[in-house]
């Protein structure tokens, strides 16, 4: 209570001052605001968009904790201090070192996210006199979970800058965006820094310099290995777990299905576009299948690796799953009719997998899809809502006549 009265005295203090919207974003961080609508109908609730915001975190929450610990096991099963035959159970596999591993390599990327991206958003709201927006709350857990682990920290704090400045400001801020945040940072660093996000290898630090050896290894993700056309060792098993290669938050497959239920019972992610995702990459899979059962296709193509994937397996590999959970549920930037939502998720998984299967040099399209149909939601919601004009215009004939 006394933190409450102390933050309240301040507030009066600050208020009318330049620097209002600053204090005023970590007062009401902590605490609901009590301002009420002066005028006309309002419906006074405790879930405004910080506490939806912080909704979503907390489904990131075990994601980042479990992508933490599987950067700090890859590393030391790539350097063969760990066996993989040691087992889920063995001493080995849960010993603090890799949890310690793991974090010294992706906290700092969750503390440049953060501290970058508010950052900005801070400078915006002082310059332009208004609150600061929510928004990048979520945005700032995610970047870590998608780039990879040894970006340069520097090189993540520019595309920090141009995807809040350039993805959001510009567009005039949180709910005006018409781009997820999150990847219009992964895009501007795939097309500014093509080598760092190549999408088929994953680095794993190497924490002791030894003699002859380097600084740190480049080890074969699943898509990377299906894209050479090569063995993949690891059984489906570890794939839905998530004790395999690949970005930070994306690899556990069971926590993003709890996640997911999480969004959905709390009414924050759209079950719709959820669905509809996996559907469209489960077709598309099935189309690749079918067109290398029937021969069209042999093993000496370069596309043959990733067509012959059984369908469902494209769903415990990549990034589709977490992308379909966390991303294409953006409710700015997704679409907002309940018919679009179907229409906007199945080609999101479609064209997800159709990139992963024709580009082999990047083997992952979830956020070049999500993307694409950000950008195409409003029209595919103007269409359904003059659908639905022209079906009501023809029942007022009918009824008319």
């Amino acid at each position: 209570m006394g933190l409450k009265q102390n933050l309240h005295k301040l507030k009066l203090k600050y208020e009318g001052k330049k620097m209002a919207p600053a204090f005023n974003a970590l007062h009401t961080f902590l605490y609901s605001p009590n301002e009420t609508t002066h005028s006309g109908s309002h419906i006074r609730a405790v879930d405004d968009l910080k506490r939806t915001m912080n909704t979503v975190i907390l489904a990131l929450v075990p994601c980042l904790l479990f992508g933490i610990f599987n950067a700090g096991y890859q590393h030391y099963l790539a350097t063969g201090e760990i066996e993989a035959a040691a087992g889920f159970f063995s001493t080995n596999f849960w010993n603090w070192d890799n949890f310690a591993m793991g974090a010294w390599t992706v906290l700092p990327l969750v503390v440049v996210s953060y501290g970058v991206g508010l950052l900005v958003e801070f400078i915006f709201a002082v310059i332009k006199g208004h609150e600061v927006e929510e928004g990048y709350l979520v945005t700032g857990m995610l970047v870590p979970l998608i780039v990879p682990i040894d970006i340069p920290l520097w090189m993540l704090a520019v595309a920090v800058v141009f995807g809040v400045v350039i993805g959001k400001e510009v567009f005039g801020g949180t709910g005006m965006n018409i781009l997820n945040p999150a990847l219009t940072i992964r895009a501007f660093l795939f097309f500014a820094y093509p080598t760092w996000m190549s999408g088929d290898k994953v680095w794993v630090h190497q924490a002791v310099e030894r003699a002859g050896t380097p600084d740190a290894i480049s080890g074969e993700t699943i898509l990377g290995s299906y894209a050479q056309n090569a063995t993949v060792d690891y059984d489906y098993m570890d794939m839905f777990l998530g004790f395999i290669p690949g970005s930070v938050g994306e690899t556990s497959k069971l926590l993003i299905i709890f996640g997911a239920l999480f969004l959905i019972f709390t009414k924050i992610g759209s079950w719709r576009i959820i669905l509809s995702t996996l559907v469209g990459a489960l077709v598309m899979g099935l189309i690749f299948n079918g067109v290398v059962d029937a021969g069209w296709i042999d093993n000496t193509s370069k596309f043959y690796g990733l067509m012959s994937v059984p369908f469902w397996q494209h769903l415990i590999i990549g990034s589709i799953l977490f992308g379909a959970v966390y991303m294409a549920t953006d409710p700015v930037t997704a679409s907002q009719t309940n018919k679009g939502k179907y229409i906007y998720g199945f080609l999101i998984g479609f064209i997800s997998i159709m990139i992963r299967v024709f580009n082999p040099a990047y083997p992952e399209g979830g956020f070049l899809a999500i993307l694409l149909m950000n950008v195409f939601a409003p029209t595919i919601d103007h269409y359904v809502v003059q659908g639905n004009v022209k079906r009501r215009m023809k029942r007022l004939k009918v009824k008319t006549a």
